[in-house]
């Protein structure tokens, strides 16, 4: 049998990597129920974590480093010097395409994506791109150029697209891994407390595979209150990984949570969060009540402000908005958080958002059909 290949393009932050590694699972299902062989190939940054959660997933087949430059809003000496790890980028993935000679380019985002989406433009293999945030980024934007499909999470992304591309807009939701749709509380909790069960709600902490400063600093601050009124799991994330607190009773750090993240999360009561498309999406799946702080300001496109936004208007959230996120916002949302009637209200409007369809599947299928109608290899 003749093995076909899918090259997916993404990378910089977990939150174009989880996303893609979910549409490559839902992939591989799906080719094993039609009775087909395919591979997955990654392409992603040469430096960073790329390599290291796209090779520890077990979901795809290889993995290769490109050159990655980034194309800032604002003027810096760094766009020009980018300009070479562009055209570098360029030159590299279309080697890897030549080699692979890939059905389609699935792409995720983040910079290191444009270069493999131009690459396959010039081939004339099919891209398809993905974007998670309510806003297009200026990734997504110069992918759309060389795309077959643009796939987006929400219908009202499509007002912030030209509407020539429009047309070849489909709106699928955002991708979470398969393993969240049958993560298991009582594994989440046994592996964060053994047989001990606590009496007090669990509220998570996170900020992404990196961490977010900001959260843990309220955490550190608020430690004795938080505490008093939960079981804190924190997720401090690699940047404040020596970050030493105070020992407290029902207070559980982490640097990083990776296989057991799905169950640690189906364990929780309460998640405080950024509001990174792929983070909240799969508390959305699992129906957790969500308080979220936006990484918002300067050096950001106000992406996350926009995600949040939207799940307080389903009212599946609150938000603590910039000077918002302090110790008087803080206790009030969790506050409120503390009464599980206000808790079953928000995993109700989680459910109704998540509970139509699987996006991963759904963009699985988009990608498998189009190129089974076009491609006699499979």
């Amino acid at each position: 049998m003749k093995q076909t290949t899918f090259v997916f393009a993404g990378g910089g932050t977990g939150g174009h990597i989880y996303p893609g590694l979910a549409v490559a699972d839902e992939l591989h299902a799906l080719a094993k129920e039609y009775d087909k062989e395919i591979s997955i190939v990654w392409l992603g940054n040469s430096t960073g974590m790329d390599r290291e959660l796209v090779e520890k997933s077990g979901s795809v087949d290889a993995f290769y480093g490109i050159p990655s430059g980034k194309l800032r809003r604002n003027f810096s000496l760094k766009n020009f010097f980018d300009l070479f790890k562009i055209a570098a980028g360029v030159g590299v993935s279309l080697f890897r395409l030549i080699r692979l000679r890939p059905v389609v380019l699935f792409s995720k985002g983040g910079f290191v994506s444009v270069t493999p989406c131009i690459a396959a433009k010039i081939l004339g293999i099919p891209v398809y791109t993905h974007e998670c945030d309510f806003t297009p980024g200026l990734a997504t934007k110069i992918n759309s150029r060389f795309a077959s499909k643009i796939l987006v999470s929400y219908e009202a992304t499509k007002q912030f697209l030209p509407a020539a591309k429009r047309e070849k807009t489909v709106v699928t939701g955002n991708p979470v891994r398969p393993v969240f749709y049958s993560a298991d509380a009582e594994n989440g909790r046994r592996f964060l407390f053994g047989e001990t069960r606590p009496q007090k709600p669990i509220l998570l902490v996170m900020g992404g595979s990196l961490g977010a400063h900001q959260i843990n600093m309220l955490v550190q601050e608020n430690l004795d209150w938080l505490c008093e009124h939960f079981c804190v799991v924190h997720q401090t994330g690699r940047t404040d990984e020596a970050m030493t607190l105070e020992k407290h009773d029902g207070y559980h750090p982490y640097a990083f949570i990776y296989k057991e993240m799905c169950d640690v999360i189906a364990a929780s009561d309460v998640v405080l969060s950024r509001a990174g498309a792929n983070a909240i999406w799969e508390c959305a799946v699992l129906a957790k009540p969500m308080v979220l702080v936006p990484l918002c300001g300067s050096g950001t496109r106000g992406d996350q402000v926009d995600n949040a936004k939207f799940f307080v208007e389903q009212n599946a959230a609150l938000m603590l908005l910039g000077d918002e996120a302090d110790t008087t916002h803080l206790k009030d949302a969790l506050t409120k958080m503390e009464n599980a009637d206000f808790r079953t209200q928000c995993a109700d409007a989680c459910k109704k958002m998540t509970a139509e369809k699987r996006p991963a599947r759904e963009i699985a299928e988009i990608i498998f059909h189009a190129v089974a109608t076009s491609a006699e290899t499979l």
